[in-house]
């Protein structure tokens, strides 16, 4: 089965770490259509590449698999963020089929502009401390390592997947005056700029939400814990799509298409 969208978002994939959900983004990506397609930063982690070469076959195939939607038809954007801040001296080239770019403005459907942007430029932390973001994104990578290992458990008793690093972020105190601040110093770039919403990565939580001023703030969300896109119908609607919960639906809905009497069947038990 197909899911068609006029534009998907992506964003902190984070290849070439063990806490990319690899699988879950190659099922995705085999799952898509779309017309044009979104990279919004820190793709590939090349801080953690520094450190130590981790580069799995699954990995190589998420790379192969885009680069086979550029040459089917779908225009592939690529905005670095600032894990993957080295391909920003590539800026304005365009490498098999995959436009790099630092920001784009997003014409939906309905007409309305969108701001186009990794965010990291509006992380207090990365501008001013750099020391300090790579500190805090090694002890982000241990919590992500303690996520792995809580859901290998939960995958032998036959629980889904679940993100307990994601659940612990969104209820400190400070993670969430940090993602309240970036989410308001983004909004206000995009009214400055005239625009009508900003979209955006670099937090890792995915959100859409309407300010009184008329302006839209989306987050993609990422791939290493929420495993989250913002996608665009035919009408011009953005909304978050959570690949966990969407696959699990596919696969009961294919079930069904496949043994009608499945549904039955369980009706009556």
């Amino acid at each position: 089965m197909k899911l068609d969208y006029r534009t998907v978002w992506i964003s902190d994939v984070h290849l070439g770490t063990r806490g990319c959900k690899a699988e879950y983004l190659l099922d995705f990506l085999r799952h898509v259509r779309c017309e044009q397609l979104y990279l919004v930063g820190d793709i590939v982690d090349l801080w953690k590449l520094k450190n130590g070469f981790y580069w799995p076959a699954l990995h190589n195939e998420i790379v192969r698999t885009v680069l086979e939607m550029a040459k089917r038809g779908t225009r592939v954007f690529y905005i670095p963020g600032n894990h993957d801040e080295m391909f920003r001296g590539h800026i304005g080239m365009s490498f098999n089929g995959v436009e790099i770019l630092a920001r784009a403005i997003h014409q939906g459907a309905d007409g309305r502009r969108y701001l186009v942007l990794h965010g990291d430029e509006f992380d207090g932390v990365v501008c001013s401390s750099r020391w300090l973001a790579v500190l805090g994104s090694e002890a982000y990578d241990v919590l992500l390592w303690a996520n792995r290992w809580f859901n290998v458990a939960r995958r032998v008793l036959g629980f889904p997947y679940w993100s307990m690093s994601a659940y612990i972020k969104h209820r400190v105190k400070n993670a969430v005056d940090f993602i309240f601040s970036f989410e308001e110093a983004l909004i206000h770039e995009t009214l400055e700029s005239g625009l009508d919403g900003v979209i955006c990565g670099h937090i890792h939580h995915a959100a859409i939400r309407r300010v009184e001023q008329g302006v839209d703030y989306c987050n993609c969300g990422d791939w290493v814990e929420s495993c989250t896109a913002l996608v665009e119908d035919a009408a011009g609607q953005i909304s978050i799509l959570r690949w966990v919960e969407e696959s699990a639906q596919l696969l009961e809905d294919t079930q069904l298409e496949t043994c009608p009497d499945h549904g039955r069947l369980a009706a009556t038990n």
